[in-house]
Order: C-alpha cells, then structure tokens, then sequence
C-alpha cells in the first residue's frame, strides 16, 4: 500500500479547515509514538549502565556507555533531517521505528553473557543512537504538514512528546529490570517498535509537497549564524540529553543508595517546560530569555556541586532539578530564535519568507545534531573527571566556565544594542 499525498496546501484556510487539520494532526500522533520510542531506546543505557556491578567496569568505562549513543545520535541527525523528504515521512517512520530493533536485540543478548568484553558493550551502545535520529526526522517531517501560523505548537508537542521519553525509560526501565531481569531492557523495547512501524504504516502519510535539499544544508553551513546558536544549542538541548543520561550514574558514584526511582523526574521537568520557553519567547524575545537563563543555569551547577559533597541525595537531587528545569527553558527559547534569525536575515537580504524558512530547516538539521553532541560531552567530562580526581568537581567547573561563554555570546550577538545595531538585518527583529 502506497499513501502519496500530492495536493497538500496547509496554508490555504479553507484547504486546511476541510482536510488538512484533521490528516496533519494524524501524523502528528503518530509520529510522535515514534519519536517518543526513539527517545527510550537512546536513552535506555543511562538506566542500564547503573546495574552492570557484575561486569567490575570502572565509572570511566560506564560513562562511555551512556556518551557513545549521545555521539552517535547527534551525527544521525543530519542524515535524518533529510529522509521524510526523500523517501516519504510515513516510510521514514517505519524505517526509523524498525531500526530501533538492533540495539534492543544487541542489549539483550550481550547482558546474558558475563564474559561479553567491554568493546562489544560500547559498540552495542554505539547502535542505541539510531533513537536520537529520530528527532531530526519527525521534526523534519511534521513541518510540512502544519501551516506557517501553526508550526510552532505543532513542532512544540512534537519535540515535547518525544523529550518525555527520556523520563519515561527512567521510571519503567528500573520495573522492568527488576521483575524480569537486565536482559529485559532489551527485549522489552522489540514490540513496542513493531507496533510504531505498524501504526506509520497504516496511518501516517507521505506528501510530495515535502523537500530538502543537501545544497540547502551546505548553504546554511555557511551563515555564522547556524554556527554560533549550535554553539548556544549545546547549552540547552546539549545540557538536557547530558544530564539526564548522566544522572543516575553520577548520582549512585556520589550516593550509592540513592533511590533509582526519583531519576525521572529532572527530565520530565526538562521537557515539560520546554514549551514554556518558547512561550516566554514570543512575549520576551527569544535572545533575552536565552541570556538570563544561561545565567540561571551557571547558578544551577554551583547549587549542585556544592551539594556533591553535602552527604545528603535530596538537596544535591533539588539542586540539579534547577539545571533541569532550566535546560529546558533553553530548549524552548533557542529553538524559537533560529526562524526568527533566518527569516529576518531573508528579508533583510531581498529574498521572500519562503527562502528564509528553508533556511531555517536546513540549520535546525546542523543545530539539533550539534547540541546533541553535548550529551557526548557532558558523560565524557564526568568520567574523566571521576578517573583523574575520583569526583565530578572539575567536570562542573568546565560547566560553569561553558555556559558564562553562552551568556556573553547571547549577550555580544543578540541583545546588546550596540552589537544589534552592527547587524543591521537584526536590529528589530524580535529575536
């Protein structure tokens, strides 16, 4: 069965009140089943790499299991960003859905064996990226579905949708394992991404409307703009992924009897609030909200590392929910400006809208696959920070250096008036 859709015109009122709404938001529903599964399945050795006492690995080595699928994903993403385009968003998401099943089965076997070496366990972790791939496709794909006025809450629940399946692992991950056994974890995640193949198949679409181009991609590369918000985006969304593999890991190096069940909780507050951000955005300006979150999450991780030592889990756990919460907040603002900045520098340049909007989708595919390579960075600095000094303090010292550097690039770029007034194509623009 082949579903085409080759007249699509979403922007058109009546076009979108008679038909389009209702098939846009079917796809919508579906896609975010996927992404909210992709999410899991990348996710999932955060939860793993905690229950693998038996393999007598050092934390260095555990944080490697929980990065590699961080780094992995990111690079998938902009590969990703441009297969709803060419081949169909509905055969993507099966696609995208089936390819969780590798790293699920790889999981599965490689804990029932004691004597599986540790670079198997990497190169199994490795495949669990294929999950954080699927963000760049769905978001991708559901663009074209949803009209210009209505692209921001649709991208909004999408992102979201798939986010919160970050939490989701951390609260059904540790039942599963502990009634079923480690194995389980992988195993657990097969069906579930059969039944999101199945659902795309049957009931997602592919519009011949969608395009993206590799020579879009390549034109974006070239704009110090998509450059400097993947440098922002690595704060935010980098910050996100990172912490919220990282914590339960981090949190049982520090407190070994840390209850598991309250990991969930950072990154379902991470994506709840993402939409806040962006909301704040629209009314603040997405540039100021950026900066004085930034300085907000400088705070966050003096609050956390000053708890790291404290000896008691609730106040380091309250301290690192504000970096959540934050995070997320970031999430929402940065992604609100890349649009805001293309379009403007469009108009700015002569060129229509349209032109501007491509623009901004071809580096929100750069973007969203640099900020994940922050979730690589943040596992990496935790575990060579625990190799060389046995605490995470100078992890959280590069943390805080980091985001002080986002807070004056923020500031330099988007909204000190002097910086604004030297772009002029940006000097009243609500970014």
């Amino acid at each position: 069965m082949t579903r085409w859709i080759t007249d699509w015109r979403p922007d058109e009122a009546a076009f979108w009140e008679s038909k389009g709404k209702r098939v846009a938001r079917r796809n919508l529903v579906f896609s975010i089943l996927a992404e909210h599964l992709g999410f899991t399945v990348w996710t999932v050795w955060s939860v793993v790499a905690t229950r693998l006492g038996g393999y007598e690995f050092t934390t260095d080595q555990l944080f490697w299991l929980t990065a590699l699928p961080n780094l992995i994903g990111s690079a998938l993403r902009i590969p990703y960003t441009f297969g709803p385009a060419r081949f169909g968003g509905r055969n993507f998401t099966v696609f995208s859905a089936l390819m969780l099943i590798v790293p699920a089965i790889g999981l599965g076997i490689a804990v029932n064996n004691p004597a599986t070496p540790f670079w198997l366990f990497l190169v199994i972790a490795a495949t669990a990226g294929v999950g954080g791939g699927n963000f760049a496709s769905s978001m991708a794909n559901i663009t074209y579905f949803y009209p210009q006025s209505k692209q921001g809450s649709a991208l909004g629940l999408n992102a979201a949708g798939g986010n919160i399946g970050v939490s989701t692992v951390q609260i059904i991950m540790p039942l599963v394992i502990g009634g079923l056994g480690l194995a389980a974890a992988g195993w657990f995640w097969i069906p579930l991404a059969i039944v999101a193949a199945a659902c795309a198949w049957f009931f997602m679409d592919n519009l011949t409307t969608a395009k993206a181009s590799p020579r879009e991609l390549l034109q974006s590369t070239r704009s110090g703009q998509t450059w400097i918000m993947s440098f922002l985006y690595i704060g935010t969304f980098g910050s996100f992924i990172g912490y919220s593999t990282a914590f339960p890991l981090l949190a049982k190096s520090l407190f070994p009897g840390f209850p598991t069940w309250v990991a969930f909780a950072g990154p379902l507050i991470g994506s709840l609030i993402r939409p806040v951000g962006g909301w704040l955005s629209d009314r603040l300006g997405g540039g100021r909200v950026t900066l004085w979150n930034f300085a907000a999450m400088g705070v966050g991780v003096v609050l956390v590392w000053a708890t790291t030592g404290s000896g008691n889990f609730w106040l380091f756990f309250l301290a690192f929910q504000l970096l959540f919460l934050t995070a997320g907040i970031g999430n929402g603002s940065t992604y609100r400006m890349i649009p805001a900045i293309f379009q403007t520098l469009a108009l700015a340049a002569g060129r229509s809208a349209e032109y501007g909007k491509r623009q901004a989708s071809a580096a929100i595919g750069i973007i969203s696959a640099v900020g994940a390579f922050g979730g690589f960075l943040i596992n990496r600095a935790f575990g060579m920070s625990f190799a060389a000094t046995g605490s995470p303090a100078s992890a959280f010292l590069a943390f805080g250096l980091f985001y002080v550097a986002c807070f004056a690039t923020t500031w330099w770029c988007y909204t000190r008036t002097v910086g604004v007034a030297r772009v002029p194509s940006l000097a009243h623009a609500r970014v």
